[in-house]
């Protein structure tokens, strides 16, 4: 037995375990929890602060750069208005916090470890928060959230998959754990950050993010002793023998479709938005309830969705393995895919049956449930099977390219969203349909080549 999973079993018999699994997972869950709140918080509020607010003329020449960052989009895209211009910002933002995590990742495998790089990390990333609330630094705000995410989100992710030893049949199901930590946060994040960012000021939306990362901090700080010691890797040129680099080469051919994918999901947070604002009609006369939805509650359906779904989910993959039917994991992130461009094929319907007017806000909840099913099938999966392929000596690293993935299709999304004004939006959501069900083709024909080099 390797003497990194000796160490692993003999932390987890020191601190003991809770239903079922090691008591680190717990701390782990709310510290991803309290960070997430804080990033979708801050999300849910990003692109209207920037179309109703700062980057109209009257705000815009106090924003330190944003002169210069503007010459240089331009310089590329032509001339930008504010919607176009915010939404190259949200995409380069939403894209580089997932391009960073191969710095941190590199840095906590050969100098810091995971859990310092984590602490400093989280630090930067509440520091960055609080900074948002300061119209000036708004550019610099970004600059740090995008440098702490990198020494935060790819440490924690690894960390989770730290806590089991090679070959550990529950590591899986901890990743599911894992996620709802995810989604509680971006539940709770519309609800106080949007809320209190619509109603009270887009300051006080901010300020609330930088408060749920301060608790997450604290809750990691507390977690350290329950937390198995870092394993410290000299820098090597690469994954040793033939099966390390046949696994790295399957996960890069995997790296164009599931940026293909983040590239249409990540519409949610911005061109989906925008419908929401300016296209949805939001009043709602319930029998608990009778006023108009604000924009950014829309942003809670897709992690009330996972919190819903994922324990259905699972166990209809339960079901299909006790009867040998269970999709390969190459599948499940094609089938992924194919939910996400059904998303936006309803969308589709809802732009054509409005033709310029207002569409129910029953096209958005329709809207979330595919895509939320998407997301489930391909973003955990994806993570536990970067877990359990990636060389033991390059697994921050490995996973920090992963990400990439995401950073990469967070720039696509912002590209993608500066057309929104200028087409008709039935066309856009098919071009968004269009691509995700490309993505998943990509996906299902590396299938078979790949199963058995992924799949151990």
């Amino acid at each position: 037995m390797a003497s990194s999973s000796i160490d692993q079993i003999s932390h987890a018999r020191r601190i003991g375990t809770l239903f079922g699994h090691p008591r680190a997972l717990t701390y782990l869950f709310a510290t991803e929890m309290w960070e997430r709140f804080s990033y979708y918080g801050m999300r849910a509020l990003l692109v209207l602060y920037m179309t109703r607010y700062l980057l109209h003329p009257d705000h815009a020449g106090n924003v330190i750069g944003l002169a210069g960052l503007r010459a240089a989009l331009e310089a590329t895209s032509g001339r930008l208005d504010v919607q176009p211009l915010a939404s190259q910002i949200y995409g380069l933002y939403t894209g580089l916090v997932y391009l960073t995590p191969l710095v941190g990742g590199l840095i906590a495998d050969r100098v810091l470890g995971q859990r310092r790089t984590v602490v400093i990390g989280a630090g930067l990333m509440a520091t960055g928060h609080f900074m948002m609330a300061f119209e000036p630094l708004f550019l610099l705000a970004l600059t740090t959230l995008i440098i702490a995410n990198g020494a935060f989100k790819p440490n924690i992710v690894t960390q989770v998959g730290g806590l089991y030893a090679r070959g550990d049949p529950r590591r899986d199901r901890a990743y599911s754990i894992f996620y709802v930590g995810i989604n509680m946060g971006g539940l709770l994040a519309p609800l106080v950050c949007g809320t209190l960012g619509e109603n009270y000021g887009w300051h006080y939306g901010f300020l609330a993010a930088g408060v749920g990362m301060t608790l997450a901090l604290v809750i990691y700080l507390l977690a350290r002793p329950t937390l198995p010691p870092d394993t410290m890797h000299k820098l090597e040129a690469g994954p040793r023998g033939r099966s390390g680099w046949r696994a790295m080469v399957a996960l890069a051919l995997l790296f164009v479709p599931a940026a293909l994918f983040f590239a249409t999901y990540e519409q949610q947070g911005n061109t989906i938005a925008l419908w929401a604002e300016d296209y949805t009609d939001r009043n709602i006369d319930l029998l608990v309830w009778h006023g108009q939805i604000p924009t950014t509650w829309f942003q809670l359906l897709n992690p009330l969705m996972i919190i819903a779904f994922t324990p259905l989910i699972v166990s209809h993959w339960g079901r299909q393995a006790r009867r040998g039917r269970e999709p390969s994991t190459i599948t499940k992130m094609a089938q992924g895919c194919f939910a996400v461009a059904l998303a936006f094929l309803i969308m589709v319907v809802a732009a054509w049956i409005a033709e310029g007017d207002e569409a129910s806000w029953l096209w958005l909840f329709a809207f979330f449930v595919p895509l939320t099913v998407g997301e489930l099938y391909l973003s955990p999966v994806s993570l536990s099977l970067v877990s359990k392929t990636a060389p033991v000596r390059m697994l921050s690293l490995t996973m920090a390219l992963w990400l990439t993935t995401t950073f990469v299709g967070n720039l696509l999304a912002g590209w993608l969203g500066s057309f929104w004004s200028g087409m008709e939006k039935a066309s856009f959501f098919a071009m968004c349909a269009g691509l995700a069900a490309v993505a998943g083709a990509m996906i299902l024909a590396f299938n078979r080549p790949l199963r058995n080099v992924l799949e151990k």
